[in-house]
């Protein structure tokens, strides 16, 4: 009893002395992991149109079903997308993900990836409801510059 005594203050006072790891929030935020999963984005090609074929295979492959993904067809005279659809409605529930990253392995489109963003508090319920216009990457920074 007394060993482990000994062995409960040995660590104590090893880590009395340590300096702590804190960081100061707000101004300071720590690196995150190469594997690290945050927040969703849906991507865009180079030329501005949106990855996202409107397949639903990221929400069929989804275990929290957390994603609600509504096809529609694509306009040939004013394409949102390259395929035949495009997602005219894409929702994901960031209260019921689980950020197992099955939505990213499974779009054959590569429109889908979890960013390194872990910044997703809201005091709203409905704010966690993240829609298409919130995921889609802009066409600033896509790299797409429109012609004017």
């Amino acid at each position: 009893m007394i060993k482990e005594l000994a062995t409960g203050l040995g660590v104590t006072l090893e880590n009395l002395f340590k300096k702590p790891f804190t960081v100061k929030y707000p101004e300071e935020k720590l690196e995150m992991f190469p594997r690290f999963r945050g927040l969703h984005i849906l991507t865009r090609h180079a030329d501005g149109l949106e990855r996202c074929v409107g397949c639903e295979l990221c929400a069929v492959a989804c275990p929290a079903d957390a994603i609600f993904v509504k096809a529609a067809e694509n306009d040939p005279a004013h394409p949102v997308s390259h395929g035949e659809r495009y997602a005219e409605r894409y929702e994901i529930n960031m209260l019921r993900c689980i950020f197992c990253g099955m939505c990213e392995e499974a779009c054959p489109e590569d429109a889908i990836y979890l960013e390194k963003d872990y910044e997703l508090s809201d005091y709203n319920r409905d704010a966690f409801i993240y829609t298409k216009d919130e995921l889609l990457v802009p066409e600033e920074k896509s790299g797409y510059l429109p012609k004017r």
